[in-house]
């Protein structure tokens, strides 16, 4: 079963951490939330988030997919801490997908992950003149560059988790979590 890390900072957008969660979940994906700092995690919008365990307890493990929500000041949480760039930092290495959604992608960026890639980001999150060795596209609600995936915002993240279940499993994974949602009219 594909494995995926899910790291909660302070001041997460809620929507997108349980739209990852539940949807990997439903595609039978082992999802791994892990907290910066022990205890419950107060998300961008009041929403309290129990993880399943704290990001050390985590460090030395192995996953298939790390993937970051957004929110401010959420991201900047995770870019500050040098744990999340180091696990960032090997995941890319070691060609395991890393992806990203709202603000997080500046994360990706900072750790250097999306170097020579494309990527898209919530407006204004991710400055190009800042990282000039990225290629934005902003018109796409997700991009994925090899193993690095990005997304907008909370209005893709259901398109973004959809994306990711098709990369960790594949499109019969995707279309069947994807009909239970009934998003499709037809």
């Amino acid at each position: 079963m594909p494995t995926a890390l899910i790291p909660l900072a302070a001041g997460c957008e809620e929507l997108e951490a349980v739209t990852l969660i539940d949807l990997l979940r439903r595609a039978d994906i082992t999802v791994t939330t892990a907290s910066l700092q022990p205890g419950p995690v107060t998300a961008s919008r009041g929403v309290v988030l129990l993880a399943d365990t704290t990001l050390d307890a985590v460090l030395d493990q192995t996953f298939d997919l790390i993937v970051l929500p957004g929110g401010l000041p959420g991201a900047t949480h995770l870019q500050q801490d040098a744990r999340v760039i180091a696990l960032l930092q090997r995941q890319h290495a070691a060609g395991r997908y890393a992806a990203a959604i709202c603000a997080a992608p500046a994360v990706l960026a900072h750790a250097g992950v999306l170097d020579g890639k494309t990527a898209t980001s919530y407006p204004g999150c991710v400055a190009a003149a800042d990282y000039p060795q990225v290629t934005f596209n902003n018109a796409a609600p997700v991009v994925v560059d090899g193993h690095v995936i990005t997304s907008r915002g909370p209005g893709t993240a259901m398109d973004f988790a959809l994306q990711l279940i098709e990369l960790l499993q594949d499109r019969a994974c995707r279309d069947e979590v994807e009909r239970g949602l009934v998003r499709q009219l037809a």
